[in-house]
């Protein structure tokens, strides 16, 4: 785990990912709340791409909590059958759209707590559809933006809270809106976990990282 970066080092570092990519976004299509609720879920140990092409369809005609429930199980289940853990996520989706309709009177709630007491929403889920729905900064730790923060120095902690807590604590407020895009999109396409392309890296001379492969 590398040391935690100083203020001016990461003000430096995210001023250099605001240049390259003024407005990230996250790669999950949806078309409302509830739609990015689902694609968020499903997206746990699967891809963005994966989930994509799964959802396009399916959304097409199941946008809303209702459209869903009419749809069925079993109905989902063939749409999403080419991701992983894909019966249990049908299942969670079917809960989760239950729950909207009956306590919801079928909107997304904007709180964490809520949104965590959806089947299948967890922490991680819920600060994504906080940040890109209702632009909050909240802080959606993942394995890349885990990895990202431990390697560089920008947020390191033993665990994703800890880094979450690091991301709060430690980067400028002005940046908190987009950090987590700017981190997870580093860290897929650049500070990958295998090989690195710190050769290529827009912050390498601020980095931590011992083992660069430059």
């Amino acid at each position: 785990m590398a040391k935690q970066l100083d203020y001016h080092t990461i003000r430096e570092i995210f001023t250099r990912f605001q240049a390259a990519d003024p407005e990230p976004k996250g790669e999950l299509e949806h078309v409302n709340a509830y739609t990015l609720v689902v694609a968020v879920a499903l997206s746990a140990q699967a891809t963005d791409a994966g989930v994509n092409k799964a959802t396009r369809e399916l959304f097409k005609i199941a946008d809303t909590p209702e459209k869903m429930l009419a749809l069925g199980e079993e109905g989902v289940t063939e749409h999403i059958k080419t991701i992983g853990l894909f019966r249990q996520k049908a299942k969670n989706v079917i809960k989760l759209s239950h729950i909207l309709v009956e306590q919801y009177g079928g909107e997304v709630p904007n709180s964490r707590a809520a949104l965590q007491s959806l089947p299948g929403v967890g922490r991680k889920t819920a600060n994504v559809v906080l940040n890109m729905w209702w632009r909050i900064p909240a802080q959606a730790v993942d394995t890349h933006i885990f990895r990202v923060g431990n390697r560089t120095g920008i947020c390191p902690g033993k665990d994703v809270d800890a880094v979450e807590r690091a991301i709060e604590d430690n980067i400028p407020a002005d940046f908190q809106q987009h950090a987590h895009h700017w981190l997870i999109l580093h860290g897929r396409y650049h500070c990958k976990a295998r090989k690195p392309m710190c050769g290529t890296c827009l912050i390498r001379d601020l980095c931590q990282f011992e083992d660069k492969t430059l």
